[in-house]
């Protein structure tokens, strides 16, 4: 039997899928990378000790299936049980299952009255990373458009705009990304309160931010909050994530995990690294005074800059069209992030790197703001 097109073979949900596009991982050492939110600074180095130490013949065994030491060490920093929490594959993995756990595929809706079940809600811009999955799961997209300063709407605006309360599924980055906005945990409270779903502040970048929201988690059983081990602690290359909630919505998602989804390597750099917290705040302090820093010498330059509570600056630059600046600066060295997307296209979203990386910057801007 010849088979003319293997493609035929795919699910045409996956035919049809924009998968998600992540920054680019550049090939020349050249570059300075100031696209992907990494943070500039190493690991402590008792976590770096750790990872090596822990090179030897374990390697040949299965790691803990549920990251059970690790989830007892983040019990204790958050106040809770290890039932109020599961370690992913970084957090892109916990998003996987909450939307595989809580959201209804679209065909297996009786009716139209049943919409809410299938609906994954989230504001618009914010990771392009939740289409994707809800996309892929067959459930039933439903963004919801930010104003211009990506303020949270108030109730008024919020049911103008079509915000469904009753939506399964309902993800909020906090701080956003990519403008960097913060929110306050009196926001985010009155809209969880509103919401009869499930609903999920994704905290990728809030060790950087004024407030976070974890309480909430504790409070409220149908609210979670996910974070991870890569913006701020350095571990990107581990891919260590984890959610807390209700342990009735954790047990769910513990049913939907890969037998063991987290390396043994990443565990044991996450548990050293809450064991070297003071190590790691100092670097939060550090970049946060380098994002104000160049967010204050970039204004002088005319560009307009959002306020950030992330490691990154979400910035209109003047003199070129964004896209135009992004081209300018790879050709002087420097990679920084450029979105297609409406909403977004006026802007650059660049990362903070070390002080010497962000001075090199702006002397590339200040040359370029001559030609």
């Amino acid at each position: 039997m010849s088979i003319s097109s293997p493609a035929r073979f795919v699910r045409p949900v996956v035919r049809q899928l924009n998968a998600y596009v992540p920054g680019e991982q550049p090939k020349e050492k050249r570059l300075i990378k100031l696209n992907t939110n990494e943070n500039p600074y190493p690991p402590a180095p008792k976590v770096l000790s750790a990872i090596r130490d822990a090179v030897d013949g374990r390697l040949r065994l299965y790691p803990n299936p549920t990251a059970q030491p690790l989830r007892e060490k983040l019990a204790k920093l958050h106040g809770c049980t290890p039932d109020h929490i599961l370690i992913g594959n970084g957090s892109d993995e916990v998003l996987a299952l909450l939307v595989r756990a809580f959201a209804e595929p679209q065909a297996s809706l009786k009716n139209e009255s049943q919409v809410s079940k299938a609906r994954v809600q989230y504001f618009w811009p914010s990771y392009s990373l939740y289409p994707v999955l809800t996309d892929l799961h067959g459930a039933i997209r439903h963004p919801i458009a930010l104003p211009p300063d990506f303020s949270i709407p108030n109730a008024l605006a919020l049911r103008r705009l079509g915000w469904d309360t009753k939506a399964a599924l309902t993800l909020v980055t906090t701080p956003n990304a990519p403008s960097g906005r913060g929110y306050s945990m009196s926001e985010l409270e009155a809209l969880c309160i509103r919401q009869r779903g499930v609903i999920v502040l994704d905290e990728a970048y809030v060790d950087f931010a004024a407030e976070n929201a974890m309480e909430l988690a504790l409070r409220h059983p149908h609210v979670l909050v996910s974070r991870t081990f890569s913006k701020a602690y350095s571990l990107c290359f581990q891919r260590v994530g984890y959610v807390v909630g209700h342990p009735e919505l954790i047990g769910a998602l513990a049913k939907l995990k890969d037998s063991y989804n987290v390396n043994g390597l990443g565990q044991v750099a996450a548990l050293a690294t809450l064991d070297n917290l003071p190590y790691y705040q100092k670097n939060f302090l550090l970049v946060c005074a380098t994002r104000q820093r160049v967010a204050s010498a970039l204004s002088e330059m005319g560009f307009r800059v959002l306020p950030s509570q992330t490691n990154f600056l979400l910035v209109e630059p003047s003199g070129h069209p964004a896209d135009e600046w992004h081209a300018r600066l790879r050709k002087r060295g420097f990679l920084v992030r450029w979105f297609s997307s409406p909403e977004v296209r006026h802007y650059l979203r660049i990362s903070i790197g070390t002080d010497a990386e962000m001075d090199a910057l702006l002397v590339a801007v200040r040359r370029e703001m001559k030609n």
